[in-house]
């Protein structure tokens, strides 16, 4: 099963690489803005995404100069800041998304519909225990 997740992601990785000039995790921060319109906090962020705050620091750093997210500081509190897509960011995820999802539709051709269901309940499962534990 690991091995299968393993040869999966690197096939995303070198399709976002060679198609977006761009990474998975740059992918996942901005998948993770896409779900929240005004934005989240850094450590927010952090949390939905399970990697550390300074993990998403480097890659917010690196989608802000490329002009795909946008940094506001949050109200209340001046060491915080909010991050939210640019317009140019939600336009770029679209179309990554898309390419994403036909890699995946592609990836998965085998399995079907039922076989994914009971794959995805399974997994599911098993991540809302880590998260009851």
């Amino acid at each position: 099963m690991l091995k299968s997740t393993r040869r999966v992601e690197a096939a995303l990785r070198e399709r976002l690489r060679r198609e977006f000039d761009s990474t998975l995790p740059r992918f996942d921060v901005m998948a993770a803005l896409a779900r929240y319109d005004r934005g989240l906090k850094m450590s927010t962020l952090s949390g939905v995404l399970r990697v550390s705050n300074g993990n998403v620091t480097g890659i917010v750093d690196r989608l802000a100069e490329d002009g795909f997210v946008v940094r506001e500081p949050f109200p209340g509190d001046r060491r915080a800041s909010m991050v939210r897509l640019t317009r140019k960011g939600q336009e770029e995820f679209a179309r990554q998304a898309a390419a994403h999802e036909n890699w995946i539709d592609e990836l998965l051709e085998d399995f079907s519909p039922e076989e994914a269901d009971t794959l995805s309940d399974r997994f599911d499962a098993i991540s809302q225990k880590e998260d009851e534990a």
